[in-house]
């Protein structure tokens, strides 16, 4: 049974955790908080996207090579990785101090998208592997638009199975994200 927790709490705890999961959808913020509180926190930030499953031209790295990237992140003693992966979670869950799940509406993750599609059209973004430029396909729309129904609940069953072990702070608007970063920010 995951073990929900407040954002006071959330906030309460990660000054002394040393691994932290940001997860939610595409355009809910996930890479935003990470690398902010990364900073304000003093946690190496990692982008799954950038360091473990994307080689440049949008090629998928080989999966036993990003299996061995991910594992060797996560053995290391401080990080705060940004990226959902339902299928990795068992790989960082066991290592994980805090999970803080992004869970805005999709109309908010659809126009995270779309405002990083603008401000990044034709480059890659910097949580992203060079040579992937920024791009917007009907697949990837629909995905988001289809999130919560196709991927919460693997999400939700992955993150049962560690239990109390890893506590889970939902964070449903970008207004929860400020909330939690200013709370820190009184507490530094």
């Amino acid at each position: 049974m995951t073990v929900s927790i407040t954002i006071g709490e959330a906030a309460e705890r990660l000054t002394a955790a040393n691994r932290v999961l940001v997860i939610g959808c595409s355009g809910s913020g996930k890479s935003t908080l990470a690398r902010k509180l990364g900073e304000r926190l003093g946690l190496p930030y990692v982008s799954m996207d950038r360091e473990i499953f994307w080689l440049p031209g949008w090629t998928v790295r080989p999966r036993a090579e990003a299996l061995a990237r991910l594992q060797a992140i996560v053995e290391q003693e401080r990080w705060i990785i940004d990226g959902t992966s339902p299928g990795t979670l068992p790989v960082r869950l066991p290592r994980t101090h805090l999970v803080l799940w992004l869970r805005p509406p999709r109309w908010t993750s659809l126009y995270g998208v779309l405002s990083r599609w603008l401000k990044f059209r034709g480059r890659s973004r910097p949580e992203m592997a060079d040579g992937c430029p920024e791009r917007m396909t009907r697949e990837f729309l629909t995905y988001i638009w289809n999130f919560e129904k196709t991927e919460s609940p693997e999400i939700e069953e992955k993150l049962a199975a560690y239990g109390p072990d890893v506590p889970v702070c939902v964070l449903k608007s970008k207004a929860e994200n400020r909330r939690l970063l200013a709370i820190l920010a009184r507490q530094y």
